[in-house]
């Protein structure tokens, strides 16, 4: 896990929405992106449309991760964990 999946992790323990990240992180959007679609490839975390609406099937974060919401998983939460 890089560092920044880590630090990322540690705002996904509740739902979170993308612009809230954008915000708290701090990071450009290539960055906040880029990030969030290497823990989505792990199964680290769920993307949703709503707080309660997973989406499933495919998920292009690059192009649609700023209307999405973001969830940690329990792979991804054990993983953070770990470290």
């Amino acid at each position: 896990m890089t560092e920044d999946e880590f630090d990322l992790l540690d705002e996904l323990y509740f739902v979170q929405p993308y612009d809230y990240l954008q915000e708290t992180m701090g990071w450009s959007e290539d960055r906040l992106l880029n990030t969030l679609k290497s823990l989505h490839d792990k199964a680290f975390i769920k993307c949703l449309s709503a707080p309660d609406d997973e989406l499933f099937g495919a998920i292009n974060i690059l192009e649609n991760g700023k209307e999405m919401l973001f969830l940690a998983t329990k792979k991804g939460l054990m993983a953070h964990n770990a470290l």
